[in-house]
């Protein structure tokens, strides 16, 4: 195995544990958010069909990414 291919796996292993750990992340900022708001959230947007609800949700998960793809990145 030649030094190129041995810095390409690790390369590829860096990126799948900081995928792993951004979605953790993202699971945990949603469930915490879920735990705080008053009713549940997933009940409200798929039985409800509160669209308002779920664009505000998109949102949050959105902005959440981000900041963890910057921290992530930099």
């Amino acid at each position: 195995m030649s030094l190129h291919e041995l810095i390409s796996y690790k390369y590829i292993v860096a990126s799948i544990v900081y995928s792993v750990l951004g979605i953790l992340i993202l699971v945990i900022a949603f469930w915490i958010i879920e735990r705080i708001t008053p009713e549940n959230l997933w009940k409200e947007i798929i039985e409800e069909h509160n669209m308002a609800l779920a664009i505000v949700c998109a949102a949050f998960m959105i902005a959440v990414a981000l900041i963890i793809s910057s921290a992530i990145h930099s």
